[in-house]
């Protein structure tokens, strides 16, 4: 599932080909065909992102929820546009663009008291919330009991963190997945807050996930890392640690993978 850094950049990224533009909408598929027809034709004023919710704002009040899940998948398109896929959920055009949208988990017309609503269910955004987010967290995680790991993944704790960002940011701060979330001390929930902003952002600069210092891989820069060089923890089951050498080891926590050095990141 595309972590937050992901729909911050496509809003972005789209918002600067089709904010401010009258907009042409169907949906091939069918799914999203009443919601289509009551955007066709009206304007684009902006593309906001939350967490891992994207928001189209459309003039009148109109507002397109996205959620992509597990298999949805956006695709920039320049003419000579493609026939869509049959599958595509809803198609957004202007006549040097279109945005191709398909397999969304949520794909719904609202008005701004629902999309009040979604946003209300989220957590602090570190890409959006960098100052007050470290408090917002503390104070939820202090009523929790259930292990960091899981804690981190819940988007009413922290919106936009999925499986990649979670295991590298316990890495970086030498947490423990298993520890549960209100015995963590706040000075390192201030660090794992400062962490997520820095690394999210980075993110969405890049558009991929680095988090390797290059000096553990002796390299310089970021840039250098080549593509099985840019992460500590995600998917290294068996492999050494890129700082002591211990080998990475993997369990399930609440239904997930995740990945952890037993020597940097020790149980308490």
């Amino acid at each position: 599932m595309p972590e937050g850094h992901v729909l911050h950049r496509a809003a972005r990224l789209q918002g600067k080909r089709l904010a401010g533009r009258t907009i042409r909408a169907a949906s091939p598929q069918g799914r999203f065909s009443a919601g289509a027809a009551e955007i066709d034709g009206t304007t684009l004023e902006a593309i906001e992102a939350r967490g891992k919710h994207l928001f189209y704002r459309f003039d009148g009040g109109r507002v397109v929820h996205v959620h992509l899940g597990l298999f949805g998948k956006f695709r920039v398109q320049t003419p000579p546009f493609p026939d869509p896929s049959p599958n595509a959920r809803l198609l957004l055009s202007t006549d040097t663009d279109r945005i191709h949208l398909a397999g969304p988990t949520t794909c719904a017309l609202l008005d701004p008291d629902a999309v009040d609503r979604v946003i209300e269910r989220l957590g602090p955004d570190p890409i959006l919330d960098p100052v007050d987010g470290a408090e917002r967290l503390t104070r939820s995680l202090a009523r929790r009991r259930i292990p960091i790991g899981a804690a981190l993944l819940d988007q009413k704790v922290v919106a936009g963190i999925g499986n990649v960002y979670r295991a590298e940011l316990l890495f970086l701060v030498g947490l423990h997945p298993f520890v549960p979330a209100n015995e963590v001390e706040p000075e390192v929930l201030d660090q794992l807050w400062k962490l997520s902003v820095d690394e999210l952002r980075a993110g969405e600069r890049s558009g991929r996930i680095v988090t390797v210092r290059p000096a553990d891989v002796g390299e310089r820069t970021r840039s250098a890392l080549g593509r099985g060089e840019r992460l500590y923890a995600y998917k290294r089951q068996g492999r050494a640690c890129r700082r002591c050498g211990t080998d990475i080891v993997s369990a399930d926590i609440d239904g997930r993978n995740v990945w952890w050095c037993p020597r940097c990141q020790p149980e308490r």
